[in-house]
């Protein structure tokens, strides 16, 4: 592999002349570009004409230099700029770059036939030099020192090109534990350090800590070469059914914005720069009031609905967002129905996002689309042309659009007069801002020894390790079995997503608390069972179509038979893992007495807390319902402590202590 050239920071230096001006020399890496030196300072010649550039001048605004990189590039380089789409590597073992197109028939995330086959993933070399793409989706797991080797080795190609034009990486969040680790949502298991669920964040009650993850979190995206997060659904879950909710931040629009700023202070900093990571945070206006909880992947859950007269409630979180600084917005594929607004999704939703995003709100950066609203789903526009929907989007307010890597029906969109020269340079430059504003056209190159050394640190793990502690809620303790004595046995059961004639008892190798693990029930003194209930995946809608969602335990995979059958016999504890607002009426017996909630947890995190080594003091960010009735005649815009009466079991922001 070719080195890469660092050139370090200087000491400020002091320029004299009519006036005087402080610059600091920033880090310059380059691997076949030459660096020229100029009044002592030194700048990458990315365009190879052996003088120095306006866009290469590092001491100019970014404005500056992306007006002038704009007259430099061609019309395809505009219209490749427009498009982010997935990227693959070769291997999550390798950092040898992929050259190979991912071609598909069918919708990546639904399966669903599309209307002409087409390429998701373009090979690397190809999308760089020859499609013109600059934005990427990287959605594969890997050690952080592959995806640093790996980032390098794109970046050399981007170099490479006729201007020199870094890529930038997005990715979903990659720093969760989660039951649901589909595409578009989460990374899964991956070898970052793993937090809380967004859901425990918020139960954590702690901005202060929520803030302190963002920050380190960012340190490792840095590291490894990503510098765009997916990233975080400010949706709010005021509808028990929809399966998004797991990564969602709650019901209370308040309290989310919160958490919105921390997020954006904490990831981008005051305001971007090379230590930034740039969010984009989704899904504007808001995805939570999904009609009965069938998701807007599927024509069926097209539909935001306001049966309470909430919209404006659930806008709150972006507003937030957008006072912050967050560099992008991602509007959802649903269209709002039955408000003021044009009933199309919101790519394509001038209201939303002219007249409201950037009118209202104030909102300055940049508008990514969600994946495929194009040709996958076009809510509201499916009787248009393809050329069309791309007049209809760049018209609304769309920068870039997510899910393509081929530019003909953007380009037949200009040719034909669609859109305008100043609509393509209005969004191109928008997107430079951000690079330039990242520092990447200084130093797109990271350092694998840092990313190994930074991703996963002591460091990190021990602020998640408290995290996963205080995002454990104590809903219920009626006959003070918590926490657990000295010298208990205990019997330790996860009932997972699906039924089993046999049960195995968790007996850590390491006993660090002092009970005793038996193998079986009927040895010991106390059963937990910590049941992790299955969604079925974010993006269902709903088993067979429009069929209803069933928020039971039985209806998601727990065997609750058996839950009650061992309730029956000994004092049980019951752990829910609520990746959404569960019914659990369901549960009989002593399993009805003592519950706790979990929202992507550990095993240690849990033993602390039921052994009383650490307190409980999580806090609901959603209330349960009382029964599925309730969840059936709820309004998908209201937060449950503003529901009917009785609406909730355990209430929103409930938490007890010992």
């Amino acid at each position: 592999m070719r080195k890469i050239v660092y050139l370090l920071a200087a000491e400020l230096v002091l320029i004299t002349g009519c006036g005087t001006r402080q610059y600091v020399q920033p880090e310059l890496g380059t691997r076949t570009v030459q660096v020229i030196e100029k009044h002592g300072y030194r700048f990458k010649d990315l365009d190879k004409n052996g003088k120095l550039d306006p866009y290469e001048d590092w001491r100019l605004t970014p404005q500056k230099r992306a007006a002038d990189l704009l007259e430099r590039m061609s019309l395809e380089e505009k219209l490749g700029f427009m498009l982010i789409s997935q990227i693959n590597m070769k291997s999550p073992a390798t950092s040898e770059l992929n050259e190979e197109d991912a071609v598909t028939k069918r919708n990546i995330f639904t399966g669903i036939e599309l209307e002409e086959e087409k390429v998701n993933a373009s090979g690397t070399t190809k999308g760089i030099l020859e499609r013109n793409l600059r934005h990427f989706i990287l959605r594969a797991n890997a050690p952080a020192r592959t995806m640093a080797e790996w980032a390098n080795n794109v970046q050399e190609v981007a170099e490479r090109s006729r201007l020199g034009i870094p890529v930038i990486f997005a990715s979903n969040p990659r720093n969760h534990v989660a039951v649901d680790n589909s595409m578009g949502l989460n990374v899964g298991n991956s070898y970052l350090t793993q937090w809380p669920g967004t859901l425990g964040l918020a139960a954590t009650d702690d901005l202060d800590l929520i803030r302190a993850f963002a920050e380190t979190a960012a340190e490792e995206w840095v590291a490894c070469g990503i510098r765009k997060g997916y990233m975080y659904q400010l949706d709010l879950a005021t509808e028990p059914r929809w399966n998004r909710i797991e990564g969602t931040f709650g019901e209370n629009a308040e309290r989310v914005s919160d958490i919105a700023r921390a997020l954006v202070l904490g990831f981008q900093g005051e305001k971007l720069g090379e230590g930034s990571v740039a969010l984009t945070m989704k899904h504007f206006p808001g995805g939570g009031a999904e009609m009965k909880g069938w998701d807007s992947h599927f024509s069926y859950g097209r539909n935001l609905v306001y049966p309470g007269g909430m919209f404006d409630y659930h806008v709150k979180p972006f507003q937030a967002a957008v006072e912050a600084g967050v560099s992008g917005i991602m509007p959802y594929y649903a269209r709002p129905y039955r408000t003021e607004f044009e009933e199309v999704g919101s790519a394509f939703n001038y209201g939303l996002l002219t007249e409201l995003l950037r009118g209202k709100l104030g909102f300055k950066g940049l508008v990514n689309s969600d994946t495929g609203p194009i040709d996958g789903m076009p809510w509201g526009v499916e009787d248009l042309s393809v050329p069309e929907r791309y007049q209809k989007a760049v018209n609304a307010g769309t920068d870039l659009f997510s899910g393509s890597v081929d530019l003909k029906n953007l380009r037949a969109t200009y040719d034909k007069g669609m859109i305008t020269d100043e609509q393509v340079d209005r969004s191109v430059t928008r997107l430079l801002v951000e690079k330039f504003e990242l520092g990447l056209f200084e130093n797109p190159y990271v350092d694998p020894d840092k990313a190994e050394a930074v991703a996963n640190s002591k460091a990190h793990q021990a602020l998640a390790a408290g995290a996963f502690r205080k995002s454990i809620v104590l809903m219920r303790n009626e006959d003070s079995l918590l926490p657990l004595k000295d010298g208990t046995k205990v019997y330790f059961e996860r009932l997972g997503n699906s039924r089993s004639s046999g049960h195995a008892a968790v007996v850590p190798q390491d006993n660090a608390w002092p009970v005793r693990f038996v193998e079986k029930v009927n040895a010991a003194d106390v059963a937990v069972l910590w049941l992790t209930p299955s969604t079925g995946g974010g993006f269902l809608g709903g088993t067979g179509g429009e069929a209803p969602i069933i928020n039971l335990l039985s209806a998601n995979g727990i065997d609750v038979d058996y839950v009650n059958r061992i309730a029956a016999t000994r004092p049980t504890v019951i752990l829910v893992n609520c990746s959404k607002p569960w019914v659990l009426s369901e549960l009989k017996g002593t399993a009805s007495r003592t519950w706790l909630a979990t929202f992507g947890t550990t095993l240690p995190a849990v033993m602390d807390v039921l052994t009383g080594k650490f307190n409980p003091c999580g806090k609901m960010p959603f209330g349960l319902p009382a029964s599925q009735q309730a969840v059936e005649i709820n309004k998908e815009d209201v937060p449950s402590f503003l529901e009917m009466e009785g609406y909730a079991l355990i209430p929103y922001g409930f938490g007890l202590s010992y």
